[in-house]
């Protein structure tokens, strides 16, 4: 499975952002993808995944409210809609997959993930 993640870019305080997460290759084993962030000097962190056979989501605790995941079956696609940003969402942001359908006490973590695309920056910034 190849992952490409795309849509990220600068952005003020309190905008938006939808990034997408497209997969390739052997799609149809896919069965959960998330969204994992890292800025310099930090740990990676989980941000959001879904699981593809029944759409179950599952958040971290600091984008709840804000960000939305979801997914397109005909395209292959997850997306990450991100509202009302804050400098500290500011990382650069990849996708994971796995063909494992996660629970949503494992999802947030990296271990369970077999695939990674490369990132795509994200900045928060006036």
């Amino acid at each position: 499975v190849q992952l490409q993640a795309s849509g990220g870019g600068l952005v003020q305080p309190g905008g938006s952002l939808r990034l997408s997460c497209a997969a390739a290759g052997r799609t149809s084993s896919t069965y959960t993808m998330g969204l994992f962030r890292r800025t310099p000097g930090k740990e990676r962190e989980f941000v959001a995944a879904i699981r593809w056979a029944d759409s179950g989501t599952t958040y971290a605790d600091s984008v709840k409210g804000r960000f939305t995941i979801s997914r397109d079956r005909a395209k292959n696609t997850v997306y990450l809609q991100m509202n009302s940003l804050k400098p500290e969402d500011t990382a650069i942001y990849y996708c994971a997959a796995t063909t494992r359908g996660l629970i949503a006490s494992s999802r947030s973590s990296s271990r369970w993930y077999d695939y990674w695309g490369q990132g795509t920056q994200v900045t928060v910034s006036s």
